[in-house]
């Protein structure tokens, strides 16, 4: 996993949850994973894009 072991992971972990807070970690969270979601569609070319008179293209 990246040479990082499982006392590194929990570190940053717990760094996170001490600079964020418990309560924003999910949203956090859920906003990185549309972001990496959105960024994967992009790059296997399954995005929608749009056109000059507003018609959606399959790309």
């Amino acid at each position: 996993m990246f040479g990082i072991g499982w006392p590194e992971v929990i570190v940053i972990s717990l760094v996170g949850v001490a600079i964020f807070g418990a309560k924003r970690i999910p949203e956090i969270g859920r906003s990185v994973g549309q972001a990496l979601r959105g960024f994967q569609d992009e790059v296997k070319g399954n995005g929608e894009t749009t056109d000059e008179s507003g018609s959606q293209d399959k790309s």
